[in-house]
């Protein structure tokens, strides 16, 4: 994944609210490259490019040239300006700055930008240079999971909301009412309270806004909330309780002298204000203790950090309590399936037990993706990425969900959006599965009116429905569901089909034909398969057997006849010798795969029942037309002896016939 940061990371995570106005002086003597060093390293993005630039031209020593076009392509990439970090990557590959991390970053930001295959190239640069680094693999392959993932979207809907976005920052929304009527959000646009501009962004501090819905469904002009969490300082990334009564939040907080860092407080709503915030101490080592998910019980409170005993930058952990008065415990690592080298961030406790959270450590699309972690049986954790459209080359996170809804809000920095990092809405409309089917004679092709259809589903659906003069059957399916459909009719052996709408995650309508035979006439069977004058089964007829198998079972109430029969060729006595093993070898099968001995009789014809010609025939023979024996006067008068042998191989055929539709097994009284 895309290791870069924007406003909030920045201000509340990365940088941890040090701007230019805090850093110590320049000293006398100090060089300018120096001076734009130090601001680069203590978070100063946004002011370092002014310094690198202005620098750039006057610097004495022309090798450090390639380094400051670096630094300030890295800087644009932080900020998030991928395009303006695209162009000083370039530049610092051709003024050959000999870092080849420099690839690595510029296959990055191309990623951003969904430039898959110049991002590949850039990758696969970084890989020859350093073959041991196992980043770069994953970044190959996130790039070809990005382009499948966007040529099969998910079925979520994806789309920008007006009432919370504007040119400036605006993410992490949480809900603050049970009818989801009062949306908190995170933003740097004008009207907070800190008067100051970030070094890293050029914004000003962050601070907690909240919108509401009136009746007719219109969102008011988003506000700063009432009360005293919004300070001076940097607030954001907030998080409710399921009474909605307190609020958990982030502040990071800078003096003069000290790098005070991030943390988390909470505070309580008394009269539609937020009164007395008090932070929960978590960690004393730690600069790093941000993004708050309190979950639906109150008990458990997730969040980001860089504390000691960690994966990567910064991990997701959690810490709990046994009931609400009580004090917090000790901070618990959530461990490597959610943890990764990378950042892991903005953690959503859903009220189903799933935690949802960002990541630039795992296989995705580019920037941070959204992955789901769901907890297995024996208490580990799964996790799994959201996928296009909920996330996008783009950085994706800060997503909250409504309860019993596959619905809710995200933050994208995707290329849709009105300026930085936008809130979305998203949701997951109803999968509908139908399916219409006919019912149809397997010879005549015809329609077969009045036949019953049966449905029954591995979720314990069981339907029935008869068909019209059309024989024509419709049903609704259930998503994730294996489905059975029996069609039956008076004088025909059973019709069966199959179904499944598992895996499938978009509406989709399902078509079927199920043919039934009649049980007035003999039934082929195709493909039955013997060596030239023997009676043994050849490999080859065991599928059709085993279909034969299935339609026994199908139907329970039928004893049949097995009739084998051959050509004319040879003397009477060896066909009916030879017809008569034939058809015993497949009532032995039929035994052996579990069918009662008491249903089925063998029957040797020889060459007495000739095949009478249908209309299949037909259109694969034009030259035998339906109705026609194939007796040996009818074959002796065609002229072409290839004519002739197909008749012979049409005579030679196994073939099943309906004795009775009543029979019971000797069990059953």
């Amino acid at each position: 994944m895309v290791k870069k940061t924007f406003p909030f990371l920045i201000k509340g995570v990365f940088a941890l609210c040090i701007g230019l106005f805090l850093l110590p002086a320049t000293t006398l003597g100090q060089s300018k490259l120096e001076r734009a060093n130090r601001v680069f390293e203590a978070g100063g993005y946004y002011e370092a490019i002014d310094i690198y630039r202005n620098i750039y031209n006057d610097l004495a020593d022309a090798s450090k040239k390639p380094f400051v076009l670096f630094r300030i392509g890295e800087a644009y990439r932080v900020i998030g300006n991928n395009r303006q970090a695209e162009i000083w990557f370039e530049k610092a590959i051709k003024k050959e700055y000999g870092d080849p991390v420099v690839y690595l970053k510029f296959g990055d930001v191309l990623m951003i930008q969904e430039n898959y295959d110049k991002a590949l190239a850039q990758f696969e640069e970084y890989k020859k240079l350093v073959p041991a680094d196992p980043i770069v693999n994953d970044r190959i392959k996130s790039c070809e999971l990005a382009r499948q993932w966007t040529a099969n979207p998910s079925g979520y809907i994806v789309e920008s909301v007006d009432f919370t976005n504007s040119k400036f920052n605006d993410f992490s929304p949480a809900f603050g009412s049970e009818d989801y009527g009062i949306l908190y959000f995170t933003s740097s646009r004008p009207g907070t309270v800190g008067n100051k501009t970030h070094s890293a962004t050029g914004e000003s501090f962050t601070d907690i806004f909240v919108t509401e819905r009136d009746r007719k469904n219109t969102w008011s002009t988003p506000k700063p909330i009432q009360g005293e969490v919004n300070t001076e300082f940097e607030e954001g990334s907030c998080s409710l309780s399921s009474d909605y009564k307190t609020m958990f939040f982030t502040r990071c907080r800078v003096n003069k002298r000290d790098k005070l860092g991030c943390e988390i407080l909470f505070a309580q709503n008394q009269e539609g204000t937020w009164i007395k915030p008090e932070r929960i101490p978590i960690s004393g080592d730690s600069i790093v203790v941000a993004h708050p998910s309190i979950s639906d019980d109150g008990l458990t409170l997730l969040f980001v950090s860089d504390m000691p005993g960690g994966f990567g930058q910064t991990d997701i952990w959690k810490i709990t309590r046994n009931s609400i008065s009580d004090s917090w415990g000790e901070p618990i690592n959530l461990g490597a399936a959610i943890n990764t080298p990378g950042r892991e961030m903005f953690p959503y406790a859903h009220p189903d037990g799933s935690i949802y959270y960002s990541s630039d450590g795992k296989l995705g699309m580019g920037g941070l993706d959204i992955y789901k972690a769901t907890q297995k049986k024996d208490g580990s954790w799964e996790s799994a990425n959201m996928r296009y459209p909920v996330n996008s080359s783009a950085d994706d996170f800060g997503v909250v969900f409504q309860k019993e809804k596959e619905m809710g809000y995200v933050t994208s920095r995707r290329k849709s959006g009105r300026g930085g990092d936008d809130i979305y809405q998203f949701y997951l409309p109803p999968i509908l599965f139908n399916i219409t089917g006919i019912v149809k004679d397997d010879k005549t092709d015809k329609p077969l009116a009045q036949s019953t259809v049966k449905l029954i589903g591995s979720d314990g659906t069981n339907l029935s429905i008869e068909t019209g003069k059309d024989g024509v059957f419709k049903f609704v399916l259930s998503p994730s569901t294996d489905f059975v459909m029996v069609s039956q009719r008076v004088g025909y052996l059973n019709g069966k089909g199959k179904e499944t709408t598992r895996g499938i995650t978009a509406s989709k309508d399902f078509t079927a034909t199920l043919y039934m035979a009649s049980t007035a006439k003999p039934i082929e069977l195709p493909n039955i398969f013997y060596d030239y004058g023997r009676w043994e089964l050849r490999p080859e007829s065991m599928v059709s057997l085993d279909k034969l198998v299935e339609t026994l079972n199908d139907n329970p109430n039928i004893t049949i006849e097995l009739g084998s029969h051959t050509d004319s060729r040879g003397t009477d006595a060896f066909n009916y010798e030879l017809s008569q093993k034939r058809a015993q070898s497949v009532v032995d099968y039929l035994i052996e795969k579990g069918i009662a001995t008491d249903r089925l009789k063998a029957k040797g014809y020889a060459a007495s029942n000739p095949k009478v010609i249908d209309a299949r025939i037909e259109q694969s023979y034009p030259y035998l037309k339906e109705g026609s024996i194939l007796n040996e006067v009818f074959i002796t008068g065609l002229g072409i002896e290839e004519q002739r042998e197909v008749c012979h191989q049409l005579n030679r055929r196994t073939e099943f016939r309906v004795l009775s539709t009543t029979y019971k097994p000797a069990d059953i009284k």
